[in-house]
């Protein structure tokens, strides 16, 4: 069996699944839908069998821990998923956010609001930042991952309408481009 190719999201609230379904449907990839929650519901394990019986790559799942400080649900599922040998992530998409763990990871790059492709990071609102290290609670087993795509963009909710549906989610567009396009040049 080939594996599933995946792009996993760091947050599951009805904002950015809108976006990210928008997002899927314009690289031609599947959003699996099911995946969203504030906090993430289902089980890694759950994640991987719905993963396994998508019939369309990439793959977009996504995961949440709903601000909560530490190991929270989203990560447990985010580790299954990396660790899962019959799935290749191509990488993530950091979501930022004014979260409690704020020591930041490293990033591939990010995406403005505006949709540049930034070398530092963002903020939730897909502003540019200075300290080129993103934050956010469903992060931080992601630190020291050298090996991953991690592209940064702003809460799809929380960019002032610049990630908008109504205009086909550019910046959630963006930021799955961006992840497949640097993860074939990692391959």
């Amino acid at each position: 069996m080939d594996k599933r190719k995946v792009i996993i999201v760091t947050d599951g609230d009805m904002a950015a699944k809108a976006a990210l379904e928008v997002a899927a449907s314009n690289i031609g990839g599947r959003c699996i839908s099911y995946t969203a929650g504030n906090p993430t519901v289902l089980t890694g394990y759950e994640i991987v069998e719905l993963i396994k019986a998508s019939q369309q790559d990439p793959v977009i799942v996504m995961v949440d821990d709903k601000g909560r400080k530490g190991r929270g649900a989203g990560e447990a599922a985010m580790e299954s998923i990396l660790n899962n040998n019959d799935i290749e992530v191509l990488g993530i998409v950091a979501v930022s956010s004014d979260g409690k763990d704020c020591n930041g990871i490293k990033l591939t790059c990010s995406i403005t609001r505006e949709g540049k492709v930034i070398g530092g990071s963002v903020d939730k609102r897909g502003v540019p930042t200075r300290n080129g290290k993103i934050c956010g609670d469903t992060l931080s087993i992601l630190r020291g991952r050298k090996d991953l795509v991690i592209v940064g963009m702003g809460d799809p909710g929380k960019m002032d309408f610049y990630d908008s549906i109504e205009k086909g989610a550019p910046v959630t567009t963006k930021a799955l481009e961006e992840v497949i396009k640097r993860s074939t040049v990692k391959h």
